[in-house]
């Protein structure tokens, strides 16, 4: 018996329904170069809009965690699936946001997020997407205090962190 195909991504107005009633699965990405320093992008887009954070994207009805893992790498960092492929699961993590993708009002959004973290090579990214205006390496202690990182990507490196971020496991920092 073979497996479906993932899906593309949903119409608007159907991705609103979804957003309107269910929480969202997706996969955050803690990419580490050989300084340990970690990757961030500039957000264009809501939610999280206009604040560095992890790169991430949803996971695609039918679409399996590791397809997932490997589309998400691509298009947004642009890495070969054999590199994408060697993520490790850090934990499973909450992301409540009191906005949406499509920016209607009084409309939250909850996501269910698969935490993964993964070793860069030096040289190894590309351009930023359209989801970010820019890439940036961070250091831990660089990202933990400055406040134009949003605190659900701060989180994964301070415990003391909640807001808005909850781990739903009680998984090592990153």
């Amino acid at each position: 018996m073979s497996c479906p195909q993932p899906r593309t991504h949903l119409p608007r107005e159907t991705l609103v329904e979804v957003v309107r009633h269910t929480p969202l699965v997706s996969i955050d990405r803690i990419c580490r170069d050989p300084q340990g320093r970690v990757l961030l992008g500039w957000r264009s887009n809501r939610p999280a809009q206009a604040s560095w954070f992890v790169p991430g994207g949803r996971i695609l009805k039918d679409e399996r965690i590791e397809q997932a893992i490997v589309r998400i790498a691509a298009a947004e960092l642009g890495l070969p699936a054999a590199l994408a492929a060697q993520a490790r699961p850090l934990g499973v993590y909450q992301h409540l946001y009191p906005d949406n993708f499509a920016g209607i009002d009084a409309l939250t959004t909850h996501y269910v997020v698969l935490g993964w973290t993964l070793d860069l090579p030096a040289g190894e990214l590309q351009a930023a997407d359209a989801q970010h205006r820019e890439l940036r390496w961070f250091t831990p202690a660089e990202l933990r205090s400055d406040p134009a990182v949003h605190p659900n990507t701060r989180a994964y490196f301070d415990a003391s962190i909640t807001a808005p971020r909850t781990a739903a496991s009680a998984p090592a920092q990153a």
